[in-house]
């Protein structure tokens, strides 16, 4: 089989939600560049028309819908917006996300009073949570009602080597909500595989978004993280779109319950 017939992803109907910037627009933006029918659900209403703009230059449809990924029944809405619109959904990029804070060491190495367990506040980790896990939770359980009707679909989650690996730059809160959405994933594509809806993950390690208020977007905070990877340099969001490619095409049928790192060897430690 050819490449282009492999990993074709033209005309499938496909979400992604948190997709104004960073990884999700990179989801989006690769599959509206290879034909897809792409529409944006972020919060940020004064962020989607440039960004559904970006994608229409691209020669791809794109439609762009708001709502707070942890406002359920906003979340339902735009779901249903989307398949009035097009009869169907086809993929679903379960991407948004937030940060927990730093880790219990500092970029010196040195333990802060502040970032120990025990001084972590509850509101944070109901905050990071309900945006990171239980939304996870709700988009999968969206997209598997609305594809169920018209027989599959891929469900691809942004996941994290978190989930996998201790952390001490990386707040402990961050990391468990990560570790329940790799698990979600697992006994999601379990249940599903029966309705021929495939469930993976693409687990980043550090990378250059937005999160945390754009604190990696700091070249002495990209520099320290760097450091920590064999091949020296932290993940760009366009780092993600050839997996992403891959889990939304054909090129994945025989594919589902997976994580693909992508993290540059930051998993196996400094090398030099």
């Amino acid at each position: 089989m050819k490449s282009s017939d492999l990993f074709s992803v033209r005309d499938l109907v496909t979400v992604v939600t948190g997709g104004a910037s960073g990884i999700g627009y990179s989801y989006a933006e690769v599959m509206a560049d290879n034909g897809a029918v792409v529409t944006v659900i972020d919060r940020d209403a004064a962020a989607l028309p440039p960004v559904v703009e970006k994608l229409k230059k691209l020669g791809a449809q794109a439609f762009g819908e708001v709502a707070d990924v942890t406002d359920k029944a906003a979340l339902a809405r735009a779901f249903d917006a989307v398949a009035k619109r097009h009869g169907r959904i086809d993929v679903v990029f379960a991407n948004a996300g937030i940060s927990g804070g730093p880790g219990f060491l500092n970029a010196k190495g040195e333990r802060d009073d502040a970032r120990t367990i025990e001084a972590l506040p509850e509101d944070l980790w109901d905050r990071v949570m309900a945006v990171n896990l239980k939304s996870c939770f709700s988009t999968i359980q969206l997209a598997a009602q609305h594809m169920k009707k018209t027989g599959g679909g891929r469900i691809v989650v942004t996941s994290s080597v978190s989930a996998t690996k201790n952390e001490q730059y990386v707040g402990t809160i961050y990391v468990t909500s990560k570790a329940g959405v790799a698990q979600m994933v697992r006994q999601a594509a379990f249940e599903l595989a029966a309705y021929n809806i495939r469930v993976n993950a693409i687990a980043p390690g550090p990378c250059v978004t937005n999160i945390g208020g754009g604190r990696l977007q700091d070249k002495s905070a990209q520099d320290f993280f760097g450091a920590l990877h064999p091949n020296h340099r932290m993940a760009l969001p366009e780092d993600m779109q050839g997996a992403a490619l891959y889990l939304a095409s054909q090129a994945s049928r025989h594919v589902t319950g997976a994580h693909i790192v992508i993290d540059g060897g930051f998993r196996l430690g400094e090398a030099d």
